[in-house]
């Protein structure tokens, strides 16, 4: 099969191409009103039923970072990587129950302005510019890199006309406003789940025929047996030795050390990305409780799944290599890239099969950019450029500066983005990257949920000792796995801003409360046999691959 996509996929890849944009026009004219409103474009509010929000939180997570960067790690050190899906899951329940209704009940739309109006305006303005520098280099060039790899690898296009191709499709969707990338993600989310599903099936059914056999179940009970390491939740130290993608070895353990996957500094990473995170919460800040509940229980379940698409092909991949496939494929500058096991896959699947499972992987890619975009431009707006440059701006304005932000973001991520080629794993420069401000962000966030006497100066010095702390303890503690790393970090500065609030008398006197009671946190009947089936689904997957 050779490496090209042929005329059916191109038919494929278009159909959902005018697919996505028709529907996504049609929703924008549909739904537009005669004056631009800033709460529409950034929040949808009000608009998005709970399997939009559910769906478009889940198009918007899974991306190149997970197709490319996931099933890379799958292929280097197993199923273990799927911790960051399935622990997300219950993190998501986590966030349904406790974050939420606090969101909702205080009318919180953006981070900044509950830390704004928790603490106060310049512990706002601080993060506000850490997550906008993290948004912009971090995830939206990752986005983009990873993406251009991908259907560069697939279509044999340039990469530069494969990023400028993708940052203009989502442009395209971005413009119109939370809305439209809601709706169209529910098309993008059932491209992607039926196109990768469609895509493990045949890996699974190719690595059956490469051992004489037939069948999707053959091809996973072989990864077992040809595998069995790669089927190991917990690892152990020097358990299993993987390539680091620049010609060397290093133990797994050190990206996921341990039980820290499930009652560590796994924890931190995942309330991070889901419970205060704007490109995440976005889309249930516009909501009431019931349906944005309802939302998150949505996402948990389709969360459960995606170790199927993104974890199971990486693994395939190995056997395959391991089996005298991708030899040269796999390979650049004499070292295994474990991030090209997912392209160099789709190059085999069968004609108008490998146009559905591109189409599945694009619409990852622009999903995730056009969240993540909207996200970036929601805070420069409304918490940046309204609060400081333009206090008076209206409605109309908001949403133009908002776009143009869109187009200024996706151009700079564009820019920056070959840079990433110089990183061996794309999926942890992206944890180690965020796992920076993850631990100041939850210890901020948490004791301004929970504890009423944190104080506006402990959170600005939590906000600015983050990084530091974390530099140092990786200069300190050399070869300490980054997830305990966080983990340190995290209780460092809870300590410090547990002292800061005590010693600071007059803050304590300034401190600007939120509303929080008990009744907030209760759930229907309904949620909680829901949260009870994933907590059950996630008990048994844990014990039968431990």
């Amino acid at each position: 099969m050779g490496k090209e996509l042929q005329f059916l996929d191109y038919v494929v890849f278009f159909i959902y191409f005018l697919v996505v944009a028709g529907y996504g026009y049609w929703i924008y004219q549909r739904k537009k009103s005669a004056q631009a409103s800033a709460n529409d474009f950034f929040l949808a509010e009000g608009a998005l039923t709970w399997w939009a929000i559910g769906a478009s939180l889940i198009a918007s997570n899974i991306s190149a970072e997970q197709f490319i960067g996931m099933s890379g790690s799958g292929f280097a050190m197993g199923l273990a990587i799927a911790s960051y899906e399935w622990m997300a899951a219950a993190t998501l329940l986590v966030v349904a129950v406790f974050f939420l209704p606090i969101y909702l009940k205080n009318k919180i739309y953006t981070m900044p302005q509950f830390l704004s109006q928790r603490y106060s305006p310049l512990v706002a303005t601080v993060m506000a510019v850490f997550w906008l520098l993290v948004y912009v280099f971090v995830n939206l060039t990752s986005i983009i890199y990873l993406g251009a790899l991908a259907v560069s690898t697939i279509s044999g296009l340039s990469f530069t006309t494969c990023s400028i191709g993708l940052s203009i499709f989502a442009v395209f969707i971005t413009l119109g406003g939370m809305k439209v990338i809601g709706y169209t993600d529910v098309i993008q989310v059932l491209v992607l789940i039926l196109g990768g599903l469609a895509t493990t099936y045949l890996a699974l059914d190719l690595v059956a025929t490469q051992f004489g056999e037939s069948g999707a179940w053959a091809g996973l009970s072989l990864l077992q047996e040809k595998a069995g390491t790669h089927f190991h939740m917990i690892l152990e130290k020097g358990q299993m030795m993987m390539p680091n993608g620049t010609g060397g070895m290093e133990d797994a353990y050190e990206k996921l050390p341990g039980l820290a996957v499930i009652f560590g500094a796994m924890w931190i990473a995942n309330l991070n990305y889901w419970g205060f995170n704007q490109y995440i919460t976005q889309r249930a800040l516009g909501a009431d409780l019931p349906t944005a509940r309802a939302g998150l229980l949505f996402a948990a379940f389709l969360k459960l799944l995606m170790p199927i698409i993104v974890v199971l092909p990486g693994i395939a991949a190995y056997v395959l290599y391991q089996n005298g496939q991708f030899q040269t494929e796999l390979m650049e500058n004499g070292a295994v890239r474990p991030d090209k096991a997912y392209p160099v896959l789709l190059n085999l699947l069968p004609l108008g099969l490998k146009g559905l499972s591109f189409a599945a992987l694009t619409a990852a890619i622009v999903a995730s950019l056009a969240g993540k975009a909207n996200s970036i431009s929601t805070i420069f707006t409304l918490d940046l450029y309204r609060k400081y440059f333009n206090p008076q701006a209206d409605e109309a304005t908001q949403v133009r500066v908002g776009r143009i932000v869109i187009i200024v973001a996706i151009i700079i991520g564009a820019i920056v983005a070959p840079v990433l080629a110089n990183f061996g794993q794309a999926f942890q420069f992206i944890q180690d990257f965020t796992g920076l401000i993850s631990p100041g962000v939850v210890a901020i966030f948490l004791l301004g949920f929970f504890w009423k006497r944190a104080t506006a100066n402990a959170a600005l010095a939590g906000a600015i000792a983050t990084i530091p702390t974390g530099l140092i303890l990786e200069k300190v503690f050399v070869g300490m796995p980054f997830l305990h790393r966080m983990g340190f970090v995290f209780l460092t500065l809870v300590a410090l801003m547990v002292i800061i609030s005590l010693l600071d008398k007059k803050g304590q006197q300034n401190n600007k409360g939120i509303e929080v009671d008990s009744s907030m946190f209760r759930t229907s009947p309904a949620f909680t046999v829901g949260m009870v089936l994933i907590l059950g689904i996630l008990s048994a997957l844990y014990l039968m691959f431990w």
